[in-house]
């Protein structure tokens, strides 16, 4: 497996990385956005958004466990997952039914390592660290088809 890092020195910086991926995103395609608290998942998480066309404000699904983005320019909707609250419970992430949405949606799901990658072989992580001095530092973590994939999209690293 081929790791990608790059440095986002600014707020637009990650949100311009988010746009790049977002434009790269299909249906059935699984994103995991990994790292700490104020990392910047939902940051990413709106720059892959706007990447994608999807419509609808992108906040935090904290409360409410996912929100659908209804397809824009891409014609691919986005689901929006944040699995903190989950805990680890793979029931509840079942009750989710997120291998349906899978099928017809682009699927970004924060905290969801050690989880949500069995819901496709196929996936990427993406995982975000903040140092002290504001600058992110986004690695890619490639699985299966998203290896030829990272490669080809030519990421900065």
């Amino acid at each position: 497996m081929t790791q990608v890092s790059v440095e986002l020195p600014t707020p637009d910086d990650a949100m311009e990385f988010g746009r790049a991926l977002g434009r790269l995103l299909r249906a059935g395609d699984l994103v995991l956005l990994s790292g700490p608290l104020g990392a910047g998942k939902t940051t990413m998480t709106r720059g892959i958004a706007e990447g994608m066309g999807v419509s609808g404000r992108v906040s935090s699904p904290t409360f409410v466990l996912a929100r659908v983005h209804p397809a824009g320019e891409s014609g691919v909707p986005l689901v929006h997952v944040d699995a903190y609250r989950l805990g680890g419970d793979l029931a509840q992430l079942d009750d989710l039914d997120l291998d349906t949405e899978l099928d017809r949606a682009a699927l970004v799901v924060e905290w969801g390592e050690g989880m949500a990658e069995r819901l496709a072989e196929d996936h990427l992580v993406v995982r975000l660290d903040r140092r002290p001095d504001d600058v992110r530092v986004v690695t890619l973590e490639p699985h299966g088809a998203w290896e030829r994939r990272v490669a080809a999209a030519r990421f900065a690293g």
